[in-house]
């Protein structure tokens, strides 16, 4: 007999067994079920706060984090990764720019004929950027200030309110990550990690996944080098990005439309993530002589 197996929280904050849509609680039904003896399979639970409020310069985020969680029925637990679109913080911060005041120099104009863009657009992305990289027809790829390699040094207009008005980055993410994961102790005395994700474009692959840009309180890495496999042969490279894949997850509930889902919270990952107090995004920049992409471009 094939039987589909869930497991839920009741009402009463128990765990229950779900069998084809039936939920026992009675100990002696589930004795007689022939699953009884299995393990609980691994999971983690990823949960978009519901009706987020708009951000403005100034707002308190952690406040407004916590708020909105309790608002729906959800309390910060030890352990729990907090995934914050980056525009949230941008908002935050007043990193808001509208293109009216930007005057574009010489430099600007000339890379807006190469790329098809407004050439105030290019002097925007110039002062945020430390090397480019490649500009080409309607494609501006640039190492920005902060390390981060992406097209217009991450700055757009989607969910940005106003007339020629485009969000910038955090102008260092990881501090506003790391304030953020304070605030939120304080508030709740739980200590939670903080990740503030973008969405970004991949090499040799068709569109774009979240990926981490600041973070605080996470081990980036997963390790595996040095251990074996189930066949006991040693792994060489395989170093797994974690915070990526935290930040990944959370996009598929976040979306990027009108969605308004900025916050996502990540359980049950405790044993994946590793808790760091120093961590932070330098580590996932790749030094240009370790790039197996540089001479692609």
């Amino acid at each position: 007999m094939n039987l589909e197996l869930g497991f839920m929280i009741s009402s009463s904050c128990r765990f229950s067994v779900c069998v084809l849509g039936k939920e026992f609680n009675d100990a002696r039904t589930l004795s007689r079920l022939p699953f009884a003896e299995e393990k609980i399979l691994k999971s983690f639970s990823v949960m978009a706060l519901e009706d987020f409020p708009l951000i403005k310069t100034g707002d308190d985020v952690a406040r407004l984090i916590v708020d909105v969680a309790i608002q729906n029925g959800l309390r910060l637990e030890d352990d729990d990764v907090v995934v914050v679109a980056q525009k949230v913080f941008s908002k935050a911060e007043g990193r808001i720019v509208n293109l009216e005041g930007v005057v574009p120099s010489d430099r600007a104009e000339k890379l807006a004929k190469v790329v098809g863009k407004s050439a105030k657009l290019i002097e925007l992305v110039l002062k945020e950027t430390r090397r480019v990289v490649k500009a080409s027809r309607e494609t501006l790829l640039v190492e920005d200030k902060r390390g981060i390699v992406c097209i217009n040094a991450g700055i757009d207009k989607s969910n940005v309110e106003g007339r020629d008005n485009f969000a910038l980055l955090p102008e260092s993410p990881d501090e506003s990550a790391e304030v953020c994961r304070k605030r939120i102790r304080e508030l709740t005395g739980q200590n939670v990690a903080v990740v503030i994700s973008d969405t970004y474009s991949r090499p040799f692959r068709r569109a774009q996944v979240n990926f981490a840009i600041g973070f605080a309180g996470i081990r980036p890495f997963r390790d595996y080098r040095g251990k074996e496999d189930l066949f006991g042969q040693a792994l060489k490279v395989k170093n797994i990005a974690v915070v990526d894949e935290v930040a990944a997850s959370a996009e598929l509930l976040m979306g990027q439309g009108k969605e308004a889902r900025p916050v996502v919270i990540v359980r049950g990952l405790a044993d994946a993530q590793g808790k760091c107090d120093t961590c932070g995004a330098k580590m996932l920049y790749m030094p240009r002589e370790e790039d197996l992409f540089k001479n692609a471009l």
